[in-house]
């Protein structure tokens, strides 16, 4: 039995120059729907052809191609959140939020890969 009780979906978080080329990009090349553009948060999402899959696209005046991060979505994020560090896992700095938007949390794995739990604040999934 795990610690935490993740949803049924994943985003692999990557940074890139210019959200609105990259989707567009990911729609000709893989056929990638474009869900939304955060443009006040510098984010993009886009659907996979995998069901519970997305691509998120995180606007960096100086992206760093192969960083790419899963985002496991999460019901309770602070909840989950305590139990990992009770359990000695390290985050990354206080829970990161959007208002109406979105809570993520980074944090890292033994070998020090970055990971991050993402609670949906929308009122949607």
């Amino acid at each position: 039995m795990s610690l935490i009780e993740l949803k049924d979906t994943i985003t692999i978080a990557m940074s890139v120059k210019d959200r609105h080329a990259s989707a567009k990009w990911y729609k000709d090349m893989l056929g990638f729907e474009s869900l939304y553009h955060a443009d006040e948060a510098g984010w993009s999402e886009l659907q996979t052809n995998t069901k519970g899959v997305t691509i998120g696209l995180g606007e960096h005046t100086k992206p760093a191609p192969g960083n790419c991060v899963p985002v496991f979505g999460i019901a309770d994020l602070v909840a989950a959140r305590h139990r990992l560090e009770k359990a000695g896992v390290s985050f990354d700095g206080p829970n990161d939020v959007v208002e109406g938007m979105v809570q993520t949390a980074t944090f890292y794995d033994p070998d020090g890969n970055a990971l991050m739990l993402a609670e949906d604040l929308t009122g949607g999934a």
